[in-house]
């Protein structure tokens, strides 16, 4: 299986340009003014712009106010703290504090269009130390 990934976004340039600041991505093929593929992580990402309102699925509307999604985004970083700055200082807003468990420590983030992101530093054996 090949796995990709697509966000939808109201703004291009400003989506491209905060995920690979707060993320190292690099950007891959551009697909005409509405669409670039994301780089570096194990999964390409297609970030596509779409309007606000537009169609998107089942005639539901795209609305990128925040929002909760049982679908987000872990980002596992090495060291949690200057990720973090990045993110933030890239654009994402902070909703948690970071939290402590025995698998390691996790932040959730949102960016300006409503997608939830997490932060994941994993510490010890990951999350081995709570596989049943």
């Amino acid at each position: 299986m090949h796995l990709l990934i697509n966000i939808d976004v109201p703004d291009l340039p400003a989506a491209e340009a905060l995920y690979t600041r707060a993320f190292g991505l690099t950007a891959g093929r551009r697909f005409g003014a509405g669409g670039v593929e994301l780089l570096g992580a194990q999964a390409p990402i297609y970030v596509l712009q779409h309007p606000s309102g537009s169609i998107a699925a089942a005639d539901a509307r795209r609305d990128y106010a925040r929002h909760w999604t049982p679908v987000h985004l872990d980002v596992v970083v090495d060291h949690l703290e200057p990720a973090l700055d990045r993110a933030l200082e890239a654009g994402l807003v902070q909703e948690t504090d970071i939290r402590d468990a025995n698998w390691g420590r996790i932040v959730r983030l949102a960016d300006p269009w409503g997608h939830g992101w997490c932060l994941l530093q994993f510490v010890n054996r990951g999350y081995d130390e709570i596989t049943t």
